[in-house]
């Protein structure tokens, strides 16, 4: 972690073919910040192929002839989608073998130092080979792992290739868990004296408003072959760079270990983290060394109070706190698995827009990304770290089960390692839906990844998504965990709480209505499936195991000490394309009989970030700011004069419906209920239920316009207007950002619309739309949020789905300038809009 000069790369250029010398510059460029930072990137500059190339771990393996790219890389989801795949993991090659290689040097100045790389994540089976010599292997795919490679590396100056094969399993997951190294690497060059890497561990046994109290633990390695007199040195600095306190602590670190090092600071009127305020100081710790200061660290520190009340939920900070939370996927929609911070950015700011409070990271550890976005932007997280334990869940024969025994452990602690310093973090989960919830020794596995849990973190608790009742109960699972999370209980909280008040409970996974945006089928009723392949948006379509939002909102309420709940889900995510295909039995694709359904419609957004009606509903639950949303479109030419039901959802008291002018009634939230078709497992003679969380006039269809008017205390506080589109005339682009960083990695989301010549959408829509991108800029990906279809994500062109579609723009790196986008269309005027890298 010590900064190094910025000779690092020095090498003689005519030692290499030009292939490799080009990448060899790249590097060069890539390392220049390595003089202003503790590490740096190890992104740019490699090489790849599909297959397993026998040779290719040694160093002089000819690979002129492989693929250039940057990491972070999914090679899934360039395609082609194919029903030999199972449309359950998207149809996408989420399997097979790959490598990637990559050619560096080492400047002299590294001579004597240690040298360890990271990967953030690999997915997976990874086996890593440095100069032709093994140097780990980590079969998860979603945890981080450090190795060091000082052993296997070449004298400074001279060449070195790092060697990493992937060999990824078919169903190894229930969703789309994409492939390659998707997640950023780094390389860092230390002192023989550093600080072991996640081995940092700060908390705040004291917070008053006077004063909080932090502890300190690192730890510090010594590889050299004599003791090393040290000083280390550790400071809380401020938001705003002040620093608050500081203490220094003279040591003898032995020859050849590491040594533990525990200190205790101060902070004066601690300003806390929390949710409306994301406020973090920062611990900065430094090992001088005969008076140079030969590592830097730094870990984040949020200093905020947490508390779980079995009688009263969540409390942050002296307050009660409703878990308002969404369950997110790793998967960035048309992007793939690849980690872009940019695109996680986005997904949690719409997130928050809908009033979420809370990500639950299902089924798996999160990356660093998401989590420092969090911190940063107020949001509560649930990191969990396995779907699976020793027993394989139906038809994924090759999932987690086959590494749980050996890895468990390892990969549990160094979750927790990595994000125990995150204030965004309140608890831990150890597992969702795991088959132990039926063994009758099951609790035991959950006894032990709890214990390890706290044995790395005693300042959070434990969770772990159940859903086999009564048997989570009957077995002894329940009891042994700290927080009892429920999946798809709602109707159970009442029940459970009177038989065990003492449990804290937190609905882990709830609702999972299915829906497309902008479809609409009559009349309103529960189905299994649609012939149309795509789900009414009219929100009542659930699977057999789960219910729509409206009866978790009204148990919640009904059961104030539940703390809340993680909707499933957040967006849509590739893969799991319910209710379309079904169960796989043993390896047969059933999942495909509904081809080409190939991505979830359980989102609140769908797959590239257009909101569904649904997003409204919570967001008339979960926002004070006042809001009213109406539903469905306007355009029913073939229903002239028929009945339309006409669906608000709105935070406000009342609501009024107007139907090209003439007033239809006001309507109360609460006590105008809204019959709604249900089908609950667990009750088979419920038919309906009666909802106080939505509002619904029936009027005769007429061209023109409905509007709807909300009212609180009778004065207006929001209004929506939906008018009849004409015939399609032009194509509307709108950017969510205009300036973007010219680093190769920032993203402007551009909406596509289809609209008429007033400007209004047209909702059927499906023009193929043709995109031209000119400048300091590229498409990356492209989408529409359709979840039945097979077009390439990676194009210049898409067709409009219900209307809409998305292309997704990224900067070039290090080209500052302006970037032209145009779309067109035939028989549509074009449209262009000019983006700013910078």
């Amino acid at each position: 972690m010590s900064r190094c000069r910025n000779d690092i790369l020095n090498f003689k250029i005519n030692k290499f073919r030009p292939l490799r010398v080009l990448i060899m510059l790249l590097s060069i460029i890539s390392a220049s910040s390595w003089a202003n930072d503790d590490r740096v990137s190890f992104n740019s500059g490699w090489l790849f192929s599909k297959g397993d190339h026998i040779d290719a771990a040694k160093s002089e393996f000819e690979d002129s002839r492989w693929r250039k790219l940057d990491l972070p890389h999914d090679w899934a989801i360039e395609g082609p989608f194919d029903k030999a795949y199972s449309a359950r993991n998207g149809g996408l090659p989420v399997f097979g073998t790959a490598w990637y290689r990559k050619h560096f040097t080492l400047p002299k100045s590294t001579l004597g130092k240690s040298v360890s790389i990271t990967f953030d994540g690999a997915m997976s089976n990874t086996e890593v080979f440095v100069n032709g010599n093994k140097v780990i292997s980590r079969p998860f795919g979603y945890i981080a792992f450090e190795f060091d490679i000082t052993p296997y590396l070449n004298s400074p100056g001279d060449e070195n290739v790092i060697s990493v094969k992937l060999s990824p399993e078919n169903y190894s997951a229930r969703w789309y868990s994409g492939a390659g190294i998707y997640r950023n690497t780094w390389l860092e060059i230390n002192d023989k004296v550093h600080i072991k890497q996640w081995e940092t561990f700060v908390s705040t046994p004291t917070i008053t408003k006077d004063k909080a109290i932090v502890d300190y633990k690192t730890t510090v390695i010594n590889t050299e072959k004599s003791s090393q007199p040290v000083v280390i040195k550790t400071s809380i600095k401020s938001a705003e760079g002040v620093v608050v306190d500081e203490v220094a602590q003279n040591t003898i670190l032995p020859a050849n270990s590491e040594h533990k090092i525990q200190q205790q600071l101060k902070i004066s009127q601690p300003r806390l983290w929390d949710t409306e305020d994301p406020y973090r100081y920062t611990v900065v710790t430094t090992v001088v060394k005969d008076g140079n200061a030969v590592d830097v660290n730094s870990v984040p520190l949020g200093v905020r109070k947490i508390e779980f009340k079995a009688d009263d939920g969540f409390w942050l900070n002296d307050r009660r706190v409703q878990i308002q939370g969404v369950c997110l996927h790793h998967d960035n929609g048309p992007l793939g698995a690849i980690v872009n911070t940019r695109a996680i950015e986005r997904k949690l700011e719409i997130m928050k827009e809908m009033g979420a409070n809370s990500v639950r990271t299902s089924h798996n550890p999160p990356s660093p990304e998401l989590v420092e976005l969090a911190d940063k932007m107020g949001i509560l997280l649930q990191v969990e770290a396995f779907d699976m334990w020793e027993i394989e869940k139906p038809a994924v024969v090759n999932g987690y089960n086959k590494d749980f025994e050996q890895w468990h452990d390892r990969d549990l602690r160094d979750m927790i390692k990595q994000y125990r310093n995150n204030p965004s973090v309140i608890m831990w989960s150890i597992g969702n839906e795991v088959m132990e919830q039926r063994k009758d020794d099951g609790w035991k596995v959950a006894k032990n990844l709890q214990r390890i849990a706290h044995d790395e973190d005693p300042t959070r608790l434990v969770t772990n998504g159940l859903s086999m009742y009564p048997d989570f109960i009957d077995k002894g699972m329940a009891q042994e965990m700290d927080i009892v999370g429920l999946n798809y209980k709602a109707y159970k909280y009442q029940e459970i709480k009177q038989a065990h008040p003492d449990w804290i409970i937190v609905g882990t996974e709830t609702s999972s209505v299915v829906s497309t945006r902008g479809v609409y089928h009559f009349p309103i009723e529960k189905y299994n499936k649609h012939e149309s392949k795509y789900v009414t948006s009219f929100d009542v379509i659930t699977p057999p195991w789960a219910y729509i939002p409206d009866l978790e909102f009204e148990n919640l309420k009904n059961n104030p000490s539940v703390m809340g709940e993680y909707i499933w889900t957040g967006f849509d995510y590739i893969g799991e394309p319910t209710p379309y295909g079904g169960r796989d039995h043993g390896n047969k694709f059933y999942w495909n009989q509904d081809w080409p359904a190939r991505s979830s419609s359980f989102g609140a957004v769908d797959l590239v970030g257009f909101k569904k009606d649904r997003f409204y509903l919570y967001q008339s639950q979960w926002t004070d700011k006042p809001m009213v949303h109406v539903l469905p479109h306007w355009n029913w030419s073939e229903k002239v004069g028929e009945t339309i039901p006409v669906f608000a959802y709105t935070n406000a008291e009342e609501v009024e419906l107007f139907v090209n002018g003439q007033s239809q009634g006001r309507k109360r939230k609460g006590e105008d209920k809204v019959r709604l078709p249900v089908s609950l497992r667990y009750d088979k003679s419920v038919k309906y239920f009666d909802s106080p969380y939505r509002l619904r006039w029936d009027v005769e269809y007429q061209p023109g316009e409905i509007k709807v008017v909300a009212y609180t205390n009778n004065k207006v506080v929001s209004a929506k207007t939906i008018k009849t589109a004409n015939k399609a005339a032009q194509i509307a682009l709108s950017p969510d950002r205009k300036v973007l960083s010219a680093d190769g990695y920032d993203l402007s989301y551009i909406t596509v619309e289809i609209t008429d010549t007033d400007g209004n959408l047209v909702p059927d829509a499906d023009n193929k739309i043709n995109f031209k991108v000119e400048g300091a800029g590229e498409i990356i990906a492209v989408g529409n949020g359709d979840s039945a279809t097979t077009a390439p994500f990676q194009a210049d062109y898409r067709h409009a789905f219900y209307g809409k579609a998305m292309l997704i723009v990224k900067s070039n790196k290090g080209m500052a300038g302006e970037i032209k986008v145009t779309a067109s269309a035939e028989k549509l005027i074009s449209s262009s809009v000019v983006l700013v890298s910078q």
